[in-house]
């Protein structure tokens, strides 16, 4: 069962997001000692700020997908994929297609009509699965996250959901 998350559901959006940065730190550009370090009131304006989807399985949170949209009027057609995280047992279950899905449904109802996200280029699953879902490659950031000494390119990908390809 997806839900998108709301200002009541603090407890559930910090248990998946540090859940998520512990458990995969390469995969994102903030680390769990970012994230502990906040305020409630930064995790309550985080959590409104952006619309936060999660993924239940048996009412326990196994996933996560947010939508940042970009705040510039001249850029307010576009957001960004941010807080991808499915929990290991549960990959492989849809969890990241249904998140997805009900992401562009959201983005589509406010207007957005090109979604964008980077992913580690040591990710090859998560290429995959964008491909399949329509993202094409924008670019490349070398070094674009340093994790534990390590650069690690970022894979800067988008998708038109406005039924115009990315050419016209």
């Amino acid at each position: 069962m997806i839900r998108h998350l709301g200002p009541g559901d603090l407890d559930i959006f910090r248990r998946i997001r540090l859940e998520a940065l512990r458990t995969e730190p390469a995969a994102f550009a903030s680390s769990a000692e970012d994230w502990e370090a906040l305020p409630d009131a930064e995790w309550r304006r985080r959590l409104i700020a952006n619309a936060v989807f999660v993924d239940f399985h048996e009412e326990e949170p196994v996933a996560i997908m947010a939508l940042m949209r970009q705040g510039a009027s001249k850029m307010a057609h576009r957001a960004t994929v941010i807080m991808v995280y499915v929990r290991k047992g549960r990959r492989g279950g849809g969890h990241a297609k249904a998140l997805l899905d009900a992401v562009i449904a959201h983005a589509r109802e406010a207007g957005i009509r090109q979604l964008e996200l980077a992913v580690s280029g040591e990710n090859p699953a998560a290429i995959r699965f964008y491909q399949r879902e329509g993202f094409a490659e924008a670019g490349r950031i070398a070094a674009g996250t340093i994790h534990e000494g390590r650069e690690i390119e970022e894979i800067l990908m988008l998708r038109r959901i406005d039924g115009v390809t990315a050419t016209q």
